[in-house]
């Protein structure tokens, strides 16, 4: 008896042991009949329980003894024992003879924790089986591959039959994926819940896992899903050709985890100097998801070695960061030749961010890069070339609190650091104490209007508090070095206002009282029995206290000059803003003290004990300056080329052009002339904000002698023009691209190197799986039909620098130079780049770096070469992608004699 069923909803059944009483077995043909095919959901009970579905009542029940004598073949028990939910596009064919259902065309069957769809799908409910297959097309195209997903697993075959009751099954050609892992199985073995064995098995990280570019081929297979996969053995296919790589026995980790433990395998390398060389050997520690561990270090034959440990972590919605910590013992040469040496470097980076949502009153940041000065330039295991070229290094530890008091309160504690690559010495504050309160307006009524003079006079309490270190490399974190440590403290409270005059004048006015607190003085005298002057420290709280009194004058000028409006320059808005400033301190040479310079005693100078302190020396001469500034902006109107639109567009033809002075009326003519030198500074962009110029000059109104002093001569009067121009420098910087914004290089501006790739890229050493490239997704397509009709994805960065100096008559060039780099999309898997330059003063090439890429869908190939130099280094680099076969990798560079 068979009927087709149309219908798209879901048909449940429910089944229920069936007893063999005749009268029973009538009744559910007659409603089979009646149903088309639809199965009799009623339970059918034994002959106790009635079979009217009336409701029943609260009369006692009369039991008949049945004179019929009962079967005594026991009923099958039927093995499903919940509920099964099934529906197909074509029909759903039950089958009462066979104890069979069959879907046809998509296919769908849910029972507990299996879901299965597939073209077609036979429940065989009496042997407890399901069966899944493909079915064909209009085309007779095999389609609708069976989907089996029970739990976390899930299976692709081809066919499968599977056994409710025992849990096993039997997988024909099964794709399934295993985190970054892809499997095909020829015939799979599912023995329970959590182990499978296969036969004919594939593994790859291929996309395309029917036709991968490279897998590995066993016939014996152990897999446990989400955790690991041993077999038997093992042989390593590329392009369908079997290599000779094999192993009798292979285990892959397969942890549903983001990352598992292991160790990372070493790369072989050797060296004219260190010999031969395990490179990046290590464990890698998944400690928790919130924090891991990586171990590594290199070996050379000579005894050179090095120690790397890196760390990651994160806890959601509160922080991120990481800490590198980086240790090598160099040994140059064999011991008893000329040329052996041997030193200690080491480098320590560690970056933190708070997230702003877990407080937003308190912030914490961290971004440290310390070490030794030299670890860039003799590192074996950084090729980090905009590190090496960088002269300082630079770190800042900050922590910020605002306490939502009346006024508001602010405090923070920063530490910094910056060290001098060339000269070696570190500058460190540790730490830095800032604490202020906001502005408080005394003289403003109930209705908080600030408006005049009296209105808007203000003022507030800042403090500030220093350990300022000043050491070098080789006394770093000595006793002396914080022996020498100067610490101080200052206390400042500015009062100021400001106010309207003539409407279009702005006035303001200030005082600023300040109190400095240090912990040494210096005390000098001179020794007769050495006949020298004696500068001794004086250890002990002393203070002294200034104050400055300053007023400004300001204003804004606003000129159009207008063309037209048929014009293609339509206006240019000029706008000036010209600032005038006083500001006078007095003398404070209560301050200063006179000693011996010589035995007699009548020759003195004059000293401060407070030399040498952190916030500098109170003044011995009064200050009387006038300070004039003015910048200026110029914008212009065009008509926009675009003739639907209808206002004009505005462009910014000069960002700024500042020019700044002062004349000091306190001036002698002899140490100290009136003018200082005119500042002059200006920028604009230019292509869309593409193009950033930037220029400045310094124009000295003096003479100078035959010594290249300033004297108190006009430059006119000299016989000269009215400005000497003693130094200019022009900047220029260019970025342009036709694939979107360029990618900057994060980690090498963490080392201290450069955002662009200007000196090159950053090369890490230690993975070499990440492009050196924009980290674009790769989508497994190759577009070569579409190459040839589609634009060559390209990026370039162009920098040009020129000094000008004049200071002592020299009149040259100090600097010019263009350094530029590049990089493009050769084809559709080949990318290249360039980054090089030219000094024209030292009529030389910069530094050059030719970077060449071949994306080989699940592995890269990479090659970099840097030609000239101190830095002439190479590397080449083919491995997987994958993070789970990062191991499976090729890698030779050469080290540079640094």
């Amino acid at each position: 008896m068979t009927c087709q069923k149309t219908s798209h909803t879901f048909t449940k059944i429910a089944f229920k042991p069936l007893h063999t009483n005749l009268f029973n077995i009538v009744l559910l043909s007659f409603f089979l009949t009646l149903g088309c095919g639809k199965l009799y959901s009623q339970e059918i009970k034994s002959k106790k329980t009635p079979l009217s579905t009336e409701k029943q009542t609260d009369k006692p029940e009369i039991v008949v003894a049945d004179t019929i004598k009962l079967d005594t073949v026991r009923p099958t028990k039927t093995f499903l024992d919940g509920k099964v939910k099934y529906r197909a596009k074509d029909y759903a064919k039950i089958d009462q003879k066979t104890k069979r259902i069959t879907l046809y065309n998509e296919g769908e069957l849910y029972y507990k924790d299996v879901e299965l769809k597939s073209g077609i799908i036979v429940l065989d409910y009496e042997k407890d089986e399901v069966y899944a297959g493909r079915i064909k097309d209009s085309a007779g195209v095999l389609t609708q591959y069976p989907n089996f997903k029970q739990g976390a697993s899930e299976v692709q075959p081809d066919s499968i039959r599977f056994n409710f009751k025992t849990k096993k099954a039997l997988i024909y050609n099964s794709r399934t994926e295993q985190g970054e892992f892809k499997i095909k199985a020829a015939v799979t073995k599912k023995e329970n819940d959590s182990v499978y064995f296969l036969k004919g098995a594939r593994f790859t990280t291929s996309k395309d896992i029917d036709n991968p570019e490279y897998y590995f081929q066993t016939n014996k297979v152990k897999f446990i899903p989400g955790k690991k996969v041993i077999t038997g053995l093992t042989n390593m296919v590329i392009a369908d050709v079997p290599t000779p790589l094999a192993l009798p026995f292979a285990y892959f980790p397969m942890s549903e985890e983001k990352s598992v433990s292991g160790i990372i395998i070493p790369s072989y390398n050797d060296s004219n100097t260190r010999g031969f060389s395990l490179q990046n050997m290590g464990y890698y520690f998944a400690l928790s998801d919130n924090y891991d561990l990586t171990v590594l270090g290199d070996y050379y034959t000579n005894g050179s070695y090095a120690m790397r440990f890196e760390s990651a972590y994160a806890t959601r919605y509160k922080y991120r960061g990481n800490v590198n910590i980086r240790f090598e013992n160099l040994i140059n040469s064999e011991r008893g030749y000329p040329d052996y040496s041997k030193q200690n470097i080491y480098n320590i980076q560690w970056s933190h961010s708070k997230d702003t949502k877990s407080n937003p009153n308190s912030t914490f940041s961290a971004s440290v890069n310390m070490g030794s000065s030299k670890y860039f330039k003799q590192s074996i295991n950084q090729a980090n070339v905009g590190s090496n070229l960088n002269n300082t290094l630079s770190s800042s530890i900050s922590y910020n609190k605002t306490f939502n008091t009346i006024p508001q309160a602010r405090i923070s504690l920063t530490a910094t650091h910056s060290q001098n690559t060339q000269t070696e010495v570190i500058n460190m504050t540790l730490p830095t104490l800032q604490a202020s309160v906001d502005r408080v307006y005394p003289f403003v009524g109930k209705d908080g209007v600030k408006k005049g003079f009296i209105k808007n006079i203000n003022l507030q309490y800042n403090l500030s508090g220093k350990n300022n270190i000043v050491t070098t490399d080789s006394l770093f974190f000595k006793p002396q070095m914080f022996r020498d440590a100067q610490i101080g403290m200052q206390h400042s409270i500015p009062i100021s206002t400001n106010f309207k005059i003539f409407k279009y004048f702005s006035a303001g006015a200030s005082t600023n009282y300040q109190e400095t607190w240090v912990t040494k003085t210096i005390d000098k005298h001179y020794d007769t029995s050495l006949s020298r002057v004696d500068t001794t420290t004086v250890n002990g709280f002393d203070a002294f206290r200034t104050y400055n009194l300053s007023t400004n004058l300001g204003t804004t000028i606003y000129g159009t000059f207008n063309f037209g409006n048929d014009k293609k320059i339509q206006s240019i808005r000029h706008v000036m803003r010209p600032t005038i400033t006083y500001a006078y301190t007095p003398s404070f040479e209560k301050y200063y003290d006179t000693y011996a310079v010589d035995a007699s005693g009548r020759i003195t100078s004059q000293y401060t004990r407070f030399e040498g302190g952190v916030y500098g020396v109170p003044s011995k001469e009064n200050s009387n300056i006038v300070a004039f500034a003015l910048s200026n902006t110029f914008e212009a109107k065009v008509r926009d080329s675009d003739s639907t639109k209808t206002e004009p567009k505005k462009i910014m033809l000069l960002n700024n052009l500042n020019f700044s002075t002062s004349y000091n009326f306190n001036a002698n003519g002899k140490e100290t002339l009136a003018w200082q030198p005119v500042l002059v500074s200006g920028g604009t962009q230019f292509f869309d904000n593409k193009m950033n110029v930037n220029f400045g000059a310094t124009l000295d109104p003096y003479a100078i002698d035959n010594s290249g002093t300033r004297i108190d001569t006009y430059n006119i009067d000299n016989g000269g023009s009215l400005f000497r121009m003693t130094s200019a420098n022009v900047t220029l910087n260019y970025s342009f691209s036709n694939k979107g914004t360029k990618e900057e290089n994060k980690q090498s501006e963490r080392n201290g190197g450069r955002k662009d790739d200007l000196f090159g890229t950053n090369t890490d050493l230690n993975d070499s799986r990440n492009s050196q490239f924009a980290n674009e997704e790769d989508d497994g397509e190759d577009v070569i039909t579409e190459f040839f009709n589609s634009k060559l994805p390209w990026d370039m960065t162009l920098a040009y620098s020129l000094t000008y100096s004049n200071v002592n008559r020299e009149n040259k060039i100090t600097g010019n130079s263009i350094m530029v780099s590049a990089n493009m999309d050769i084809t559709p898997k080949w990318k290249g780049g360039i980054s090089t330059g030219y000094d024209f003063v030292q009529n030389g090439v910069t530094f050059t770096q030719f970077r060449f890429e071949r994306d080989l869908l699940s592995w890269r190939m990479a090659f970099n070469w840097s030609p000239l130099g101190t830095n002439s280094n190479w590397n080449f680099f083919i491995g997987i992608k994958s993070g789970v076969l990062s191991d499976i990798k090729w890698n030779k560079r050469s080290t540079s004699n640094r």
